[in-house]
């Protein structure tokens, strides 16, 4: 069974986040990032795969193609047995309890993938996004995130909305702020992480009262800034110190 011009139409407009939302569809590729979505609540709509990948699922639900035929619809330098088109749920409302990630107009994928990822590992259940950060079903966002998506709530909000309602904690990232191993850091609360190139925007640091910062070693501190996923990681694992 070949992929007609429609289909490959269709999973080409699916770069583009208008007609992901337009259509409420999504890609993801490779065995290991599809299989974690259909373990998951996240809904099928088609797989395209090579008839070496087995999958137990309704066969109207799969469109058997050519490796050849896999190349032409795939992102990856190296297609790996299925390209999968998946459902976009609908979002849900805040839970505003609990460890939460705030994230302020992140624009790298890659970024906003391994967040997702460090979510998933620090047991953060709810990840906050403004709405100019990437979408997280851009396909880049999908790959880095290696299945984490769909165990992880995120939510694309008015930020400083959201932020003015919380009754949780809430803390900024920032290089100015009170050093993060010195910090008497909550259970619960949110933390925010701000633009690879600006970091917080001021609007936000204008709401928010508690700074944290991770504090540099190197004998000339000229380093100008972590990657934001890497302060990301440190930062979690402060907040989660002590609770195992």
């Amino acid at each position: 069974m070949g992929i007609s011009k429609n289909q490959v139409k269709l999973l080409t407009s699916l770069s583009q986040k208008k007609y992901r939302l337009k259509n409420k569809l999504f890609i993801a590729e490779g065995v290991k990032v599809v299989d974690e979505l259909l373990k998951s609540s996240f809904e099928v709509e088609t797989l395209f795969c090579t008839d070496d990948f087995y999958i137990d699922i309704s066969d109207e639900k799969v469109a058997r193609i050519s490796e050849g035929d896999l190349k032409k619809i795939s992102n990856l330098k190296t297609p790996n047995k299925v390209l999968g088109l998946f459902k976009i749920p609908d979002e849900k409302l805040p839970k505003d309890k609990g460890l939460i990630i705030a994230l302020d107009a992140i624009n790298d994928p890659g970024n906003l993938g391994t967040i997702i990822r460090l979510c998933d590992w620090f047991g953060v259940d709810e990840l906050i996004c403004s709405k100019d950060t990437v979408d997280c079903y851009n396909q880049k966002v999908v790959q880095a995130s290696m299945g984490s998506l769909t165990r992880i709530s995120i939510r694309y909000l008015e930020l400083a909305e959201y932020l003015s309602e919380t009754n949780l904690p809430t803390f900024i990232a920032d290089m100015d702020g009170e050093n993060v191993y010195k910090t008497n850091l909550p259970k619960d609360g949110v933390l925010i992480m701000g633009n690879e190139a600006n970091g917080v925007s001021v609007a936000i640091k204008k709401l928010i009262a508690n700074k944290i910062s991770i504090p540099r070693f190197g004998m000339t501190k000229e380093t100008e800034s972590l990657n934001v996923a890497t302060a990301t990681a440190v930062l979690l694992s402060e907040f989660r110190r002590g609770l195992e």
